[in-house]
């Protein structure tokens, strides 16, 4: 559910504003409304937000630097600030040594086909009037003749390359056909050692990076906090309007109805004039979400796709049962459920200290852990193995009481999309009546009645004859709802074209929309079958070893079975989350695009 809202507006005297904001941020349920279109002529917020970039950016590099970090007494801003800029010279001039490394190698690999030599020994011939050139051509296009004529000396060969120099006296014109090399003006050791060099400063740069990462990461977290902090001040005084010739400043912002007495005797005891409203449907209300129980933990996967307007039904609690019941079926193996379940378990009586972020994920993936155990019941599927194979009298029991085959389970799939596809149009029904009037609501409610009636005739022919008296008339009541009245401010004729062209829409849409659902039964078939293959495998390809023989089977079995879980849980959460965002919520009507409930908080 979605928590109430309360609009409220203050009006605070300038002198005042700086403090009237220092004790609304430490009251902490206040969201400010937001009045600027962006952040574009606040080139000081903009300046922030990098700094605030720079800083995470930083403290990522750090925490990713395997070292036991280790706890800094009272980390302050000042020395984050610090530590940032140690980090991005260190950086820099990491990037610099980089560079250069490269391009020492570079020409590492350019001299080494010529051996190690002395440049200044070429240059002393040079100035003795003997000039050395160098030169590289493939093996065909190299000339004996040029031996002879230009004193070619045959250094290297490598990959089908000759390496060649000539020696002639410097006003000599050479006749060569082929690419000159120009070498570079170190020897070969002289390279290798500068780039030694680089690798030992690289060395320490790193060990600088380290001891940052031991105990300056604290420091940074306090800088980021700090700037955090004033990053949402100025949003704030951005979004604060001045009247009155600049003496007044005026702000608006949201908080739960249920904090309004607490708001209010706060308020009441400082300078400001302040008025509590209920928000109209111009208003954009931020959103709260309230669920309890085992529904807030399906929150985060509402929050996926979009929050809902705070004008219509929040769709969290009433797709968190299909969501558990489509991830067991998907999986749909009893021992891939135990092994989630009690792996989850184990991990959370383990781990000393758990977020409370991390606390409602875990508790959902133990939620779809025991779906998946109790679908796998019905195919009776254990690691791949059909436990219904047993002979013991209680699994036989329950094989003849939950047991389905392939085709029980296509067609509990479609059953189940049609179920939930009808009870999203209630809802779409019920959505339509808060928001705009019951008036709105009865086309769909007409469409409610023509699917009910004629699965109620399907299901119950004695009760219901399909044809029937009663069910023409139920007919006939829905047909008017659906083609005069599904949209009431317009006349009877437009209402009459917009009903054929909703039934064309409702006929194709709807059989798509259920036929989407067979990937429920697909899903789940196709884990089963990889699973019995890796099962197949691990007795097939162990050898006949007293000793090898069992190894070899435990790791084909604990290897397929790890990727068989892998891919069969990704599918089983993408799957389920494509029928509720696609199939579930266009038919609820869900419209969504609220933004989150975000206090002015320390």
């Amino acid at each position: 559910m979605i928590t109430k809202m309360k609009k409220i507006t203050f009006l605070v005297y300038h002198k005042e504003y700086d403090a009237f904001l220092t004790n609304l941020r430490d009251l902490g349920v206040v969201h400010i409304a937001e009045k600027q279109q962006g952040i574009a002529d606040s080139s000081g917020l903009q300046e922030k937000i990098r700094l605030s970039a720079r800083i995470a950016s930083s403290m990522k590099l750090l925490e990713n630097i395997k070292v036991e970090k280790k706890v800094e007494k009272d980390p302050t801003a000042e020395r984050g600030l610090q530590v940032l800029d140690e980090v991005d010279f260190l950086i820099n001039e990491k990037s610099k040594l980089q560079q250069q490394y490269q391009a020492y190698e570079k020409e590492m690999t350019t001299l080494r086909p010529w051996g190690n030599f002395e440049p200044d020994s070429i240059q002393r011939l040079s100035d003795a009037g003997l000039l050395i050139r160098f030169y590289v051509c493939s093996e065909s296009n190299y000339k004996e003749e040029w031996v002879d004529k230009y004193n070619a000396i045959e250094i290297n060969r490598l990959a089908s390359k000759v390496f060649f120099i000539t020696i002639t006296k410097s006003e000599t014109e050479l006749d060569i056909d082929v690419e000159q090399v120009k070498l570079p003006t170190a020897s070969f050791d002289h390279i290798e050692f500068l780039q030694a060099g680089i690798i030992l400063d690289l060395e320490d740069n790193e060990h600088v990076l380290e001891k940052l990462a031991e105990k300056e990461i604290p420091s940074l977290q306090v800088a980021q906090k700090q700037l955090n902090s004033e990053i949402e001040l100025s949003k704030v005084l951005l979004n604060t309007e001045q009247t009155v010739g600049d003496k007044l400043m005026l702000l608006q912002g949201w908080a739960p109805a249920v904090k309004e007495v607490e708001i209010a005797s706060y308020l009441d005891s400082q300078s400001v004039y302040y008025k509590i409203t209920n928000p109209t449907l111009e208003d954009n209300v931020p959103i709260l979400l309230n669920n309890r129980g085992i529904f807030a933990w399906f929150e985060p996967i509402c929050k996926l796709y979009m929050l809902p307007k705070y004008n219509e039904l929040d769709l969290t609690p009433f797709f968190a049962p299909f969501f558990m019941l489509f991830f067991g079926l998907c999986l749909g193996d009893s021992g891939y459920g135990l092994f989630l379940f009690l792996g989850v378990t184990i991990y959370r009586l383990v781990t000393k200290k758990i977020g409370d972020t991390m606390k409602p994920i875990l508790s959902l993936v133990q939620l779809l852990a025991v779906s998946t155990f109790f679908c796998g019941m019905l195919t009776g599927t254990f690691f791949g193995a059909n436990f219904y194979n047993i002979d013991w009298p209680f699994v036989q029991r329950m094989k003849a009481a939950l047991a389905m085959d392939n085709n029980d389970m296509f067609r509990l799939s479609l059953i189940l999309g049609a179920i939930q596809i009808l009870f999203g149009m209630i809802l779409k029904s019920v959505n339509q009546t808060i928001q705009f009037g019951f008036k709105y609501a009865v086309g769909t409610i007409g469409w409610i009645l023509l699917l009910l009636s004629m699965a109620f005739s399907a299901l119950l022919p004695g009760v219901l004859p399909m044809g029937g008296t009663i069910h023409l008339v139920i007919l006939g009541f829905a047909g008017v709802m659906i083609f005069l009245y599904n949209s009431p401010d317009k006349n009877i004729f437009i209402n009459f074209g917009l009903g054929f062209w909703d039934s064309y829409n409702m006929v194709t849409g709807l059989l798509g929309d259920v036929l989407s659902y067979v990937r429920l039964f697909a899903l789940g078939l196709s884990g089963g079958i990889l699973a019995s293959v890796f099962n197949s495998l691990a007795v097939g390809m162990s050898p006949d070893n007293i000793i090898a023989g069992p190894i070899i089977m435990v790791l084909i079995f604990v290897l397929g079975h790890s990727i068989n879980i892998f891919m069969n849980v990704l599918g089983a959460m993408v799957h389920p989350m494509r029928l509720t965002f696609v199939e579930f919520f266009k038919n609820s009507g869900y419209e969504g695009g609220g933004k989150e409930y975000k206090p002015f908080s320390n």
